[in-house]
């Protein structure tokens, strides 16, 4: 898959069948639009291609960061690259296109510099100045400028529309199961192992620290199941999401413990997957009875996942 993040350093493109919007978790819905799209480039001979903005607008139109991401680029990447899009566009929200008019957006940069052929887009996609554009405009322009335009209608899941916005609540609650039903993944965080101050070490449960990106989305603090992705081999693992409060008040940061595993990882890339939530953060009195707890956990998060694999209910 070719990746453009910028108009400046477009080259040789071809006629494409284009997604248009933010997709952001690439849920359920976003599927069903990049799929459509893939399967008409595919009869029509065209490119399939993502156009999605590299920050949010919301975000820079505030002048804060009010809208948390889901995933990171390198995941939406990795998604849209594996679902089998040819080409994706995702250019920086900046001042010449959060001014454009709804008809510059769509002569100049869709059909003109990207070459747009068939567009395809939400019920709900919004683009232009003031987000003046609607899918009844794309189509509008489209029939002056000889594009096709397809919209598609909401996906609903137990008789709620997926989206973006309740995606972000799922994780905010922790509801994984939730979250799963409406991307068809599991959630999970992705960054380098850091060093970290070794104290579980000293209790006998060494563990991987991440540090957590405060702008993505991320779940409450606690005690969560989990699987750990290193190098494409997955290993079962237990997390605690938070400030470790036990010990003194920290940033909030992931640490992980792995499982029948002692290899030093720091600085390599490593994805945590969680699979449920085993008990919230909770401050002790003493360190023994941290010790303890940990034991508990660690004992249960075995079983936990040994019960899985019986059950061949992994999925990783």
């Amino acid at each position: 898959m070719k990746v453009y993040r910028s108009p400046n350093k477009l080259r040789d493109l071809k006629p494409a069948a284009i997604a248009l919007g933010n997709f952001d978790g690439i849920h359920r819905g976003h599927q069903a639009l990049i799929g459509a799209c893939i399967e008409a480039a595919n009869s029509m001979d065209l490119v399939s291609a993502v156009f999605t903005f590299s920050n949010h607008p919301t975000n820079v139109i505030a002048g804060k960061n009010v809208i948390k991401n889901i995933i990171t680029f390198d995941e939406k990447a990795h998604i849209l690259e594996k679902m089998g899009i040819d080409c994706l566009f995702s250019f920086e929200f900046d001042q010449a296109i959060r001014t454009s008019t709804p008809g510059e957006f769509c002569r100049h940069l869709l059909f003109g510099a990207l070459k747009m052929k068939e567009a395809f887009c939400g019920f709900n996609y919004h683009f232009g100045y003031k987000a003046q554009g609607n899918p009844d405009t794309l189509r509008r322009i489209g029939e002056e400028l000889g594009y096709g335009v397809t919209v598609l209608p909401p996906v609903e899941i137990e008789g709620e529309v997926v989206s973006s916005t309740l995606i972000r609540k799922a994780v905010d609650e922790g509801n994984l199961d939730r979250y799963r039903c409406f991307t068809g993944r599991r959630y999970a965080i992705v960054g380098h192992v850091i060093e970290g101050r070794k104290f579980g070490r000293t209790l006998g449960f060494p563990t991987i620290n991440l540090a957590l990106d405060l702008s993505m989305a991320l779940p409450p603090n606690g005690v969560y199941l989990t699987r750990t992705i290193v190098e494409r081999k997955h290993y079962d693992s237990i997390t605690n999401v938070g400030q470790k409060p036990t010990v003194g008040i920290f940033a909030k940061n992931a640490e992980t413990h792995i499982f029948d595993f002692d290899r030093d990882i720091y600085g390599k890339d490593v994805r945590i997957q969680f699979i449920e939530l085993l008990r919230e953060e909770r401050t002790f009195s003493l360190i023994d009875q941290l010790t303890a707890q940990i034991e508990k956990d660690c004992m249960t998060a075995r079983e936990l996942h040994q019960e899985r694999r019986r059950n061949r209910r992994e999925i990783c």
